[in-house]
């Protein structure tokens, strides 16, 4: 896919034009430059080889397209779609870009009956040949990346459509009924095959709020975009896309706030405080449950107990016992008041994940009996078809043994776990709390063979060991 993120950032395109300074390069030899290195088209290329943002880039073409009294005025989402080759340029605009860049068309692929390529090692592969050898299979990571410039793509046009805008009754119950589906699919399913899923869901919800809807169904598709989005970012949040998984729960909150659901609006935001409890700044985790919570208004719901108790493992893993204790007792007697909902939905809160969010807490907090008991408790409430929460309780029990100076028995405990996990639903955020056990450790310990050991597994490319 053209222009993808995963491949190489602008810095590396800086880097490239600071080389270019040095070796009197010209402005075409800097952009090819940039082109074979970063897996970029060459119109994407010519504009980082001139230092312009998009919309940097975008304002000078409005601006010559004026002075030259000639349509048309592109915007800088249209030229990032021109950019990604998912968009073809008219004519007119195939001019300005020349002048832009000084460039003829064909430096740019934009030459008639020229198509917009990548470089060679971004090409997808081709064809199996009878008798030649297998292709080698994608890692998680490439797979997941496939995905990322189109889902990106589907985020910006999602906050377009909520910024600007007639679907009958029996429409919205059918399309609420497949997200209910796409829910309980999300529970067991690996997070690369939902994003495509997901992603077609959120492209028939843009396409009804193209137009600014009556209120009462705006407001229910800007739940359904909501609920959506919220499990894409859970998503890429698991493969470790760190900076599109907050793009898609800053989307995910615009969009529960457009609806006016105070109950989704404050799930919204507990369910986002996962991202920053796993990966920081864990005073964003406190902040967004703290906020979920004053939301909720003290109601005992199953998302006014969540909020809680997110609240309380990220207090914990910040170090406030006290802040964590009472955020537990919060939680618990929320809990026993709310109805958790069906255990089959991504968006309920049933025990056993209530139980998982207390592990967190018990095991930041040190109190390992309370942690072990709570985290067998758990596990033994997961049906054997089921995503990666109880591998999260193993390893949080990994953690509790090396907190107890067992550091083989902890380390074994994580490798072992880490191992039984499919390669699907192997993703970054089951390796990053792998080696919290490890963290746990004290420094002279770390260089032991059971740590060594625990880090060749972690090691591993998907689908090995």
């Amino acid at each position: 896919m053209a222009g993808q993120s995963a491949s190489h950032g602008p810095s590396c395109a800086k880097r490239q034009r600071a080389l270019a300074a040095q070796q009197a390069w010209t402005a075409r030899q800097t952009a090819l430059a940039i082109y074979e290195c970063c897996g970029v088209t060459k119109l994407r290329a010519h504009r980082l080889a001139s230092g312009l943002t998009l919309r940097g880039a975008a304002e000078r073409l409005r601006e010559r397209a004026d002075t030259i009294g000639r349509a048309p005025r592109p915007d800088d989402e249209q030229l990032r779609l021109w950019e990604l080759g998912s968009h073809k340029p008219r004519p007119g605009a195939v001019e300005l870009l020349c002048w832009l860049y000084e460039c003829a068309p064909e430096d740019i692929d934009l030459a008639p009956g020229q198509e917009t390529h990548l470089p060679a090692k971004s090409r997808p592969a081709p064809l199996a040949v009878p008798g030649a050898a297998e292709p080698a299979e994608p890692s998680l990571g490439q797979r997941a990346a496939l995905f990322l410039d189109g889902i990106e793509m589907v985020r910006r046009q999602v906050d377009r459509s909520l910024a600007t805008s007639s679907v009958s009754t029996d429409q919205l119950d059918m399309l609420d009924d497949r997200i209910l589906w796409a829910r309980q699919q999300y529970v067991y399913t690996p997070p690369v095959p939902m994003l495509q899923v997901l992603s077609q869901h959120l492209q028939e919800v843009k396409d009804l709020a193209t137009d600014r809807q009556p209120a009462m169904v705006q407001a229910r598709l800007s739940g359904m975009t909501a609920l959506l989005s919220t499990l894409v970012a859970d998503a890429l949040m698991k493969l470790g896309n760190l900076s599109h998984a907050r793009a898609w729960y800053d989307t995910a909150r615009n969009a529960a706030d457009d609806s006016g659901d105070i109950e989704l609006r404050a799930r919204v935001r507990a369910q986002a405080a996962m991202l920053p409890y796993y990966y920081g700044p864990l005073t964003a985790a406190v902040r967004l449950a703290h906020e979920a919570r004053l939301i909720c208004r003290g109601r005992p719901t199953a998302t006014g107990s969540f909020a809680a108790a997110a609240e309380a493992r990220a207090r914990a893993q910040q170090g406030d016992r006290a802040g964590a204790q009472a955020a537990i007792h919060y939680a618990q007697d929320m809990f026993a008041q709310c109805t958790p909902g069906e255990e089959t939905d991504a968006f309920a809160f049933p025990e056993r994940r209530f139980l998982l969010y207390l592990s967190g807490a018990y095991t930041a907090l040190g109190q390992t009996t309370q942690a072990r008991r709570i985290q067998a408790q758990a596990i033994a409430l997961y049906p054997a078809r089921t995503g990666i929460d109880p591998s999260l309780l193993n390893l949080e029990a990994a953690i509790c043994l090396a907190q107890d100076r067992s550091p083989c028995e902890a380390c074994d405990l994580a490798g072992a776990t880490y191992l039984k996990v499919p390669s699907a639903h192997r993703t970054q955020i089951l390796e990053q709390r792998a080696r919290q056990v490890i963290g746990v450790l004290p420094p002279g310990i770390r260089r032991g063979r059971a740590v060594r050991q625990l880090e060749e597994i972690l090691a591993l490319p998907p689908g090995q060991g």
